[in-house]
C-alpha cells in the first residue's frame, strides 16, 4: 500500500512537472508569435542593451541588473532573437515562482494550469515581452512573496535569507521594490505573523539584503544621487500628469482578461478561512496599491503584486468549484481568459502590421490606443510606433559615417536615447558609439580627441533644418537624409554630416555636456 502511494505521488509529481515544462516552453515561444515581423526592437530596449558596453554599479536611469542581462544577450550574439529569448526566460521564471506559490497554498494541478493561463493572458505577459526592468521587477516581487509564504509555512529560517536575496536583487533592478517593502512591514505588523519581528534571522536577512544593495547605494552617493534628479524629472514630465483615479482604472484594464480571478484572490485572502494564515498578503497588497495611487505611479508599476493574488484566486477556485454543479465552472476559469485574450491581443501586442492597424483605425481609436502622450491621435499606438524606423536611421548614419576619413575624431550625436541606442545596435560599424545629451548617454561621451567631424541626428520637429546654428563652426554641412518610414514616431528625424569643425567645437560640446549634467 505504501509503495502504491509513493508511486502515485511520483506519478503526480511527474505530471505536474511535465505540464509546467510545457507552459515554460509556451512562454519562451510566445514572444516570437506575438510580434509582427514589421516591427524592430522598442526604443527603451536599445538603452538597456547599450548598458552592457558601460558596466557600472548604477546608471542615471536604472540600477545595474538590467545591464547584466544585456551582457548575457551580448554573449549570445546580441540578435533580436537573443533579446526576446532573455526577456521570455525572465517571464518564465515568474511563471515558475507563481506555480510554486500555488503549490505552497496547497493548490492542485488545475489551480496551477489556470494560474499559468491567467499570467499569460494578463498584462504580466505583456510586460515581459520587451527587454526592460519590468520583467525582473515582477519576478523579484513574486520571489519575495514565495519565500515569505514558505517561511511562514515551514518556519525554516533559510527562506528569510532567500527573501533578503530577492529584495536585494530586486533593488538592484528597480527601486520601486521599496513600495513592496513599505507594504509588507505594516502588513506583517497587523497580522498574526508579527512574531517574525522577534526572529533575529529576519534582521540578519535584512543585513544581507542591504549588503547586496550597498554597491549601488555607494555608486549613487559618489555620483550625487542621480536617481533623485531622475525621479524629479519623471514626476515633472510624466507622473504629475497621472490622475490617481486613472491609476486604479488601469489596474482594471491591465487585468481585465482575468479580473474575476484577481477579485477571487482578493476576496479569498480577506475572508476564506483556509487562507487565514495568509491575510498579510492582502494587507500588503492594499497598502502598496494605496501608496502607488497616492504617489501617482504608472499603472504597470504595481504589476509585481498580482502573481500572488492570481495564485490565491486560482487555488481558491480549485477548492470551491470541486463539488456538484460548480465543477462545470472550472472550465470557465480556464477558457474565459483565453477567449478574452484572443479578443484583446491585437490591441496589446504588435501582432498586426501597421497597415492592418490603420485598416482598423476606428476600433483602435475608440479604446484610446492611438492617443499618444502628446494628447493627439496618431496612426499607430505609441509603443508600436516606437518599434519603427530604427533600421532606416542606422543605415543613414552608416552612410554618413562611411564618408568620414578619420573615424577617431568623429562624434555621432543623436537627439535622444532611442536614436543613439538604435544606431549602436543596428549600425554595421560596431564601434560607432552614438551618444546623446539624453539619459545615460550623457555620461558616455568620448572627448579624448578634438572633434573634426560631427554626425548629427535631429529631432523630428527640427526647428533649424538649414543648420544655421552650426554653419559658423563647420566648413561643410550635408544632409544625408531623414527617416521616411511612414508610421515611425521618429519620422522626419534628419541625419547631417558636419565636416571640418573649428577648434572651439570640442570645447562647446564639453561645456554643453557639463551644463546638462548640472541640470540633472
Amino acid at each position: 500500500m505504501k509503495n502504491n502511494m509513493n508511486f502515485g505521488k511520483l506519478k503526480s509529481n511527474a505530471l505536474d512537472l511535465g505540464v509546467l515544462v510545457l507552459f515554460v516552453i509556451l512562454k519562451l515561444v510566445l514572444p516570437f508569435l506575438l510580434v509582427n515581423a514589421a516591427y524592430s526592437l522598442h526604443r527603451d530596449e536599445f538603452l538597456h542593451l547599450d548598458q552592457a558596453n558601460h558596466l557600472a554599479w548604477g546608471f542615471q536611469s536604472v540600477p545595474p541588473v538590467t545591464s547584466i542581462f544585456a551582457l548575457i544577450i551580448k554573449f549570445l550574439g546580441g540578435s533580436e532573437v537573443a533579446v526576446r529569448l532573455v526577456s521570455a526566460c525572465i517571464g518564465a521564471a515568474t511563471l515558475v515562482f507563481s506555480w510554486k506559490i500555488v503549490d505552497a497554498l496547497n493548490g492542485n494541478l488545475y489551480a496551477k494550469v489556470s494560474l499559468a493561463i491567467a499570467l499569460i493572458c494578463s498584462a504580466i505577459g505583456r510586460l515581459d515581452l520587451l527587454f526592460q526592468p519590468n520583467a525582473f521587477d515582477i519576478l523579484s516581487w513574486t520571489a519575495v512573496y514565495y519565500f515569505l509564504i514558505r517561511f511562514f509555512n515551514t518556519k525554516e529560517n533559510k527562506f528569510l535569507y532567500f527573501t533578503g536575496i530577492a529584495l536585494g536583487l530586486g533593488f538592484l533592478n528597480k527601486y520601486s521594490i521599496l513600495f513592496l517593502v513599505a507594504g509588507l512591514i505594516p502588513a506583517l505588523l497587523i497580522s498574526k505573523q508579527r512574531q517574525v519581528f522577534s526572529n533575529k534571522n529576519l534582521y540578519l536577512a535584512t543585513v544581507l539584503a542591504l549588503l547586496i544593495m550597498l554597491p549601488n547605494i555607494i555608486w549613487q552617493y559618489s555620483h550625487h544621487f542621480p536617481v533623485v534628479g531622475h525621479m524629479k524629472e519623471l514626476a515633472a514630465t510624466q507622473l504629475d500628469k497621472i490622475n490617481r483615479i486613472d491609476f486604479l482604472k488601469e489596474q482594471l484594464l491591465y487585468y481585465f482578461n482575468v479580473i474575476f480571478i484577481v477579485l477571487g484572490g482578493i476576496i479569498a485572502l480577506l475572508f476564506y478561512k483556509p487562507f487565514a494564515a495568509y491575510r498579510w498578503i492582502i494587507f500588503s497588497f492594499i497598502i502598496s496599491i494605496f501608496l502607488f495611487t497616492w504617489f501617482r505611479a504608472k499603472g504597470y508599476y504595481a504589476a509585481g503584486l498580482y502573481p500572488v493574488i492570481i495564485a490565491a484566486g486560482c487555488t481558491c477556485f480549485s477548492y470551491i468549484f470541486n463539488n456538484g454543479w460548480k465543477k462545470y465552472l472550472k472550465a470557465l476559469i480556464v477558457v474565459l481568459p483565453i477567449i478574452l485574450f484572443s479578443l484583446t491581443m491585437k490591441f496589446a501586442y504588435p501582432v498586426l502590421s501597421p497597415q492592418q492597424i490603420i485598416a482598423q483605425h476606428g476600433k483602435f481609436a475608440k479604446i484610446g490606443m492611438l492617443r499618444w502622450e502628446d494628447g493627439l491621435q496618431h496612426d499607430l499606438p505609441q509603443d508600436f510606433a516606437d518599434m519603427q524606423g530604427w533600421k532606416e536611421l542606422a543605415a543613414l548614419v552608416d552612410i554618413a559615417y562611411g564618408k568620414v576619413k578619420d573615424k577617431s575624431t568623429v562624434l555621432v550625436r543623436a537627439d535622444n536615447y532611442g536614436q543613439a541606442g538604435a544606431i549602436n545596435y543596428y549600425s554595421k560599424y560596431k564601434n560607432i558609439n552614438a551618444v546623446s545629451y539624453n539619459a545615460d548617454y550623457l555620461y558616455w561621451f568620448k572627448m579624448d580627441k578634438p572633434i573634426k567631424d560631427l554626425i548629427m541626428i535631429t529631432w523630428w520637429k527640427d526647428e533649424d533644418p538649414q543648420r544655421k546654428r552650426e554653419q559658423p563652426y563647420f566648413a561643410r554641412i550635408t544632409k544625408i537624409g531623414e527617416i521616411k518610414t511612414p508610421y515611425a514616431r521618429e519620422k522626419g528625424a534628419g541625419v547631417f554630416l558636419l565636416e571640418g569643425a573649428k577648434p572651439e567645437v570640442s570645447s562647446i560640446i564639453k561645456s554643453e555636456i557639463e551644463e546638462e549634467k548640472n541640470d540633472h
